[in-house]
């Protein structure tokens, strides 16, 4: 899940530039770091501290928003 969040992002310019902006990373970054657990925890805690981001992610990928909680719990969270 938290690769699909991560192209989700991605593929919206002002959520990813503020992502990159708390997280650190450059787009370089995202690619190296994508296979991180700890990063694509830190992408999911992303989306769950903007409701509305986090619902368009949802309705996107056809989620429950608990799921993506548990996600981010598992991957450390």
């Amino acid at each position: 899940m938290g690769l699909k969040a991560l192209a989700f992002l991605a593929g919206a310019p002002e959520p990813i530039e503020r992502f990159m902006a708390v997280s650190g990373a450059d787009a370089g970054g995202l690619r190296e770091r994508a296979s991180e657990p700890a990063f694509l925890c830190a992408v999911l805690e992303f989306l769950l501290t903007d409701e509305g981001l986090l619902l368009t992610f949802c309705e996107t990928e056809s989620l429950k928003p608990e799921l993506v909680h548990r996600a981010s719990h598992a991957l450390g969270g």
